[in-house]
């Protein structure tokens, strides 16, 4: 594990402009926005301890039910707050104008919120899954103590971020992910020139189930640059995948890159089929004598079926960010998962698509 890289992640923060929705001030003049650096790794309602003073004076009476939105459209709270920002700002946007509402909670969107309460047990819930994933069970972080489970939230809700008690604590689950190909590659490589040693890593086959979190936002408008990106403003527009990926450092030593782990989440976009394929077996006679109706039926399926095909066949990725950087799609897979990762171990990633359209008619 690279630490130069995990502090850069632990480190990052987005600075945000909040602005207290206008239905709900009560005061003039208005209150300005409130400045805050929140941490990427962090949780919008986490902020709140630094938002509702700011804005307190200006609120009408009432219970609090503190949520968030960007240009109208209500943001999940469980959503770390990086992942938020690379997903709904294809051109990121310096600071981030957020609009806080103490009122008025859309159920029909988002899931109750009580506070950090919610967000801690969203949290741990989180890395559950991930010990799961990666271990086939969960019982180290069942079996946390009550002072190890305080110490590791309180290293990834502090404001600054704690990596130190995070890693100390985190080491107890023993959640190892998978073995860094390119530091192997390296360390064996430097070996070899020194003649300390010889490690064949050619020949060796490690595998690894890695937590992986992906949302993707297909558009069918094509554009060059990120500014000309259609918005996302409803959550509709979002594919949410939550699935593992299972890595595989095949003999000869090829790495398991990034873009493989894509190929495997998003298999529909990467299709190696022919559109149309000269091999179709021939329907004999007796195969042929359909209804008019079954055969309509047939027809419009197989249509929709080539429809469909092509339109994978020609989709385009246009962007994927982790961490709010743009790797490539070549670098190593390993790399990627032990630097990039999140402290609830899942990978985060935002990817833009286009599909393009098709003419039924």
């Amino acid at each position: 594990m690279h630490m130069e890289a995990r502090k850069y992640v632990w480190e990052g923060a987005i600075p945000l402009q909040i602005h207290l929705h206008v239905s709900e001030v009560t005061t003039l003049p208005p209150p300005p926005p409130a400045l805050i650096l929140a941490p990427r790794i962090g949780y919008l309602p986490l902020l709140v301890g630094l938002i509702k003073p700011y804005f307190g004076s200006s609120l009408p009476p009432g219970v609090d039910t503190i949520w968030f939105e960007y240009k109208g459209l209500p943001l999940k709270w469980y959503i770390p707050t990086g992942v938020l920002f690379d997903l709904l700002c294809a051109e990121p946007e310096r600071p981030w104008n957020l609009t806080v509402h103490f009122r008025g909670y859309p159920v029909h969107v988002l899931i109750p919120c009580e506070g950090e309460d919610s967000v801690k047990w969203s949290f741990i819930n989180s890395l559950k899954e991930a010990a799961y994933i990666i271990n086939g069970n969960c019982k180290n972080v069942m079996n946390m103590s009550q002072s190890d489970q305080v110490e590791l939230w309180r290293s990834v809700m502090n404001v600054a971020g704690n990596l130190e008690a995070y890693l100390r604590v985190s080491s107890k689950l023993k959640l190892v992910t998978v073995e860094d190909d390119y530091t192997v590659k390296l360390n064996s490589s430097s070996k070899s020139q020194q003649g300390t040693g010889e490690t064949d890593f050619a020949g060796q086959v490690k595998t690894g189930r890695i937590p992986v979190r992906l949302y993707v936002w297909s558009v069918s408008e094509d554009f060059d640059d990120l500014e000309d990106a259609p918005d996302i403003d409803c959550w509709d527009k979002i594919s949410f995948i939550n699935r593992p990926v299972e890595v595989h450092t095949e003999e000869g030593g090829k790495c398991f890159t990034l873009g493989d782990a894509i190929k495997t989440l998003l298999p529909e976009y990467f299709t190696d089929k022919p559109l149309f394929s000269d091999e179709s077996p021939k329907l004999e006679d007796e195969e042929m004598n359909l209804s008019s109706e079954d055969a309509g039926s047939n027809k419009n399926t197989e249509v929709e079926e080539i429809l469909y095909e092509h339109v994978t066949r020609n989709a385009e990725i246009k962007l994927v960010r982790i961490q709010g950087i743009e790797p490539k799609l070549e670098i190593p897979f390993s790399w990627v998962v032990n630097n990039l990762m999140n402290p609830d171990y899942f990978l985060y990633m935002c990817i833009c698509v286009r599909v393009p359209e098709v003419n039924t008619v």
